[in-house]
């Protein structure tokens, strides 16, 4: 049985996203084992979630865009590169807008707040 793991606390960060120019705000936080990585839109509810699984993909020009419903999260890429390259198996992305935002272009951002 491998362990799975989460974070230690929460990190914020806010910046444009790349597709849209929408200033987004996003906390990543613990979550218990078996979650996964689930997206909580808290723009349209605490109910609009979306887990980050292959089967939510709906589109996948020019960034990937993951739904569920009626709530869809697009340009996940960077983020779940750095929660998956620190081995972070359960995190809530709490994010009030459609598109994560795309920082300095990089993952880098994401794992050095995490790392330290």
């Amino acid at each position: 049985m491998q362990l799975q793991q989460t974070l230690k606390k929460s990190y914020s960060f806010e910046g444009k996203g790349l597709h849209t120019g929408r200033v987004a705000k996003i906390t990543i936080k613990p979550a218990p084992v078996d979650t996964g990585i689930v997206f909580v839109r808290t723009d349209i509810g605490e109910d609009a979630v979306v887990p980050a699984l292959a089967e939510n993909v709906s589109n996948t020009a020019r960034s990937t865009t993951i739904s569920c419903g009626d709530a869809s999260v697009s340009t996940i890429e960077h983020l779940l590169s750095a929660l998956t390259g620190m081995g972070v198996d359960n995190a809530f992305v709490d994010i009030d807008n459609v598109e994560v935002p795309i920082l300095d272009g990089s993952a880098k951002p994401y794992i050095d707040a995490i790392w330290n």
